[in-house]
């Protein structure tokens, strides 16, 4: 059985733009379960931590919400990628793109060869 993994702090954000610019307008538990899906199921998404982190998007203007009806015909918010979401997705992708080359770096330097 394979053990999950909390999402790493500054990361959520980024998969919450992804998850919804691939798969279009999500409700927060689909969101979750969608991102743990596509990590193989190696990551667990804790509902306290999502919420949050949907709320600061949404008033940041990268994504926006409306109501309606879910798979089993509960009322849920809707959340989807806006303009400003886009932009910021490929922001922070490259950003985090750097990140990991910087990252990678540090584990392909060998001792002798630094000066």
């Amino acid at each position: 059985m394979k053990q999950k993994m909390d999402v790493q702090q500054g990361t959520l954000a980024l998969m919450v733009l992804k998850t919804l610019d691939m798969l279009g307008p999500l409700h927060g538990y689909a969101v979750a379960r969608r991102i743990e899906q596509i990590s193989g199921d190696l990551l667990s998404v804790n509902q306290g931590t999502l919420y949050p982190v949907l709320l600061r998007l949404e008033q940041e203007g990268a994504i926006a919400s409306d109501w309606g009806p879910s798979e089993n015909n509960r009322r849920a918010r809707f959340y989807r990628l806006t303009r400003a979401g886009r932009t910021l997705l490929k922001a922070e992708k490259r950003d985090w793109e750097q990140t990991a080359a910087i990252i990678a770096r540090f584990f392909d330097v060998e001792a002798g060869k630094l000066a």
